[in-house]
Formats: structure tokens, C-alpha cells, sequence
């Protein structure tokens, strides 16, 4: 009894969104902040600061979008995709500041992750973009 009326009270969730370069980027912000096993208000500050700089968004348009981001991050399996579609569509200027703002996320929290470093290498090769 509780079950059929949990199902029909509660919201269904929103679709995924479609997968884009500014997405994908988010969605690399957040699997940074992420990759120590705690998402920490202070990353996900900078992960909105980030995308606000980015893409030219409010606080609360950044919000949202970091919202959609997090969803996006959650069912993609692997980052292949979103390396696709940042290396197609982002030029190479913009993937090296986009290195600097995963870093940014990384130390974060004040400390310093192995598994954060590791990733950071990983994404600077595949994203073709050298980090320093």
C-alpha cells in the first residue's frame, strides 16, 4: 500500500540532459571534487565559481548548471565521452585553463589527494593539453 502511493507522490526525476562540451566540462569539475571519496562544500563552491567564470553565469545559473552536471557525472560510467567531446569542441587554450580549474577543484578542501593527482595526470594526456 505505502509502495503505490510513495510511486505516485514522489517526482520523477528530470531527464538526463544531453551531453555537450560545457557539460562534459562540468561534469569533469565535479568527478574531480569527487575522486577522493568527499565532496566538499568548499569544491563545490569552486566548481560553481568555475563555471560561472566559464560560461559567463549568474550564482545561481551556475548552480543549476552544476546541478545537471552532477547527474551527468553520476550515470556516465567513464570520462571517454567527455573527453570526446571537450577535445572536438573546446580549443586547446581552453582545455589548459580547464586543467588549472580541476587542480583549483583538487586542493580545494586544503589537502592533497593522490587519487586528485593521479586523475590530473590522466585527463592532462587525454585532453592534449600539458599541465604545469
Amino acid at each position: 500500500m505505502f509502495e503505490k502511493w510513495f510511486k505516485r507522490t514522489s517526482p520523477e526525476a528530470p531527464p538526463l540532459p544531453t551531453p555537450t562540451a560545457e557539460l562534459s566540462l562540468g561534469a569533469l569539475l565535479v568527478r574531480m571534487a569527487k575522486a577522493d571519496k568527499n565532496y566538499h562544500v568548499t569544491e563545490i563552491g569552486v566548481v560553481d565559481r568555475v563555471l560561472a567564470s566559464q560560461f559567463d553565469l549568474t550564482s545561481v545559473e551556475a548552480a543549476r548548471m552544476r546541478a545537471d552536471c552532477e547527474r551527468l557525472e553520476k550515470a556516465a560510467p567513464d570520462t571517454a565521452q567527455f573527453i570526446a567531446l571537450i577535445n572536438s569542441n573546446i580549443p586547446t587554450a581552453q582545455r589548459r585553463a580547464l586543467l588549472k580549474a580541476l587542480a583549483d577543484v583538487a586542493r580545494a578542501d586544503g589537502i592533497d589527494h593522490p587519487e586528485e593527482e593521479a586523475l590530473i595526470q590522466v585527463l592532462a594526456t587525454e585532453l592534449d593539453a600539458q599541465y604545469k
